[in-house]
């Protein structure tokens, strides 16, 4: 495993076309975090560069690893049946996600 030493947190940030104060209250980090980040002040943590990875590969598997309640609400359930990406708009920089979460229950068992 490989956890990369630096990290473009500005970069990813901008190619999820985020504001700071957005990309920390959907991937959980400190919105004085990202400044200093970005800022150079400080260098994000291993766990942090590795979850930052993450985010800039696969997005969509980390909001929904991390925001399943967030869609099971706007569903009107409390459980997440299916959650799906809908890319919004592609661009050269990136892509703009929506997550919209579905209602469809398996009624296979009934």
């Amino acid at each position: 495993m490989h956890v990369p030493e630096k990290v473009d947190v500005k970069g990813i940030r901008n190619k999820l076309r985020m504001t700071q104060a957005r990309f920390s209250d959907v991937f959980g980090f400190s919105l004085d975090a990202i400044k200093h980040w970005e800022g150079g002040r400080r260098t994000p943590e291993a766990p942090a560069r590795t979850l930052l990875t993450v985010i800039d590969k696969d997005p969509a598997a980390v909001l929904t690893a991390l925001q399943p309640a967030a869609f099971a609400a706007a569903a009107g359930s409390s459980k997440v049946h299916a959650v799906r990406y809908k890319t919004v708009k592609k661009t050269r920089r990136g892509a703009h996600y929506v997550a919209r979460a579905s209602q469809h229950e398996d009624r296979s068992h009934r």
